[in-house]
């Protein structure tokens, strides 16, 4: 299986447990890595035949700009649960940042894989 992908894409949303939190946008980074078997689009060079990389970062700003979860688990959870349900993927991989939260360190964050890869 192949692998289609999108790195470092910055979302400012409402995430955080502690009261000050909540009352700011912060900004998380994402990656993400869908499995995908890109040959039918290779050999048409069709856009319906491939999976679309900007409809997924569209669904995933949109649905990550409107909440407002406490833990960055909660949303990794949610945003994997999106492109497994909504587009043709049988496996995600989603490494979800959080910069700044720990000083000292670039960022923090979680990373996770859902579904099967074959």
């Amino acid at each position: 299986m192949d692998i289609i992908y999108l790195n470092d894409l910055r979302i400012d949303t409402v995430i955080g447990v502690w009261e000050w939190e909540r009352r700011v946008r912060q900004t998380i980074s994402l990656d993400i890595e869908m499995a995908f078997d890109i040959r039918p689009a290779a050999a048409s060079d069709a856009l319906e035949d491939t999976l679309d990389y900007k409809a997924v970062a569209k669904r995933i700003i949109a649905f990550v700009e409107e909440s407002r979860f406490q833990l960055v688990e909660t949303l990794a959870e949610r945003i994997a649960q999106i492109i497994l349900d909504e587009f043709p993927v049988p496996w995600v991989r989603l490494r979800l940042n959080k910069p700044g939260a720990i000083r000292g360190a670039r960022d923090v964050g979680v990373l996770i894989e859902r579904g099967r890869r074959d």
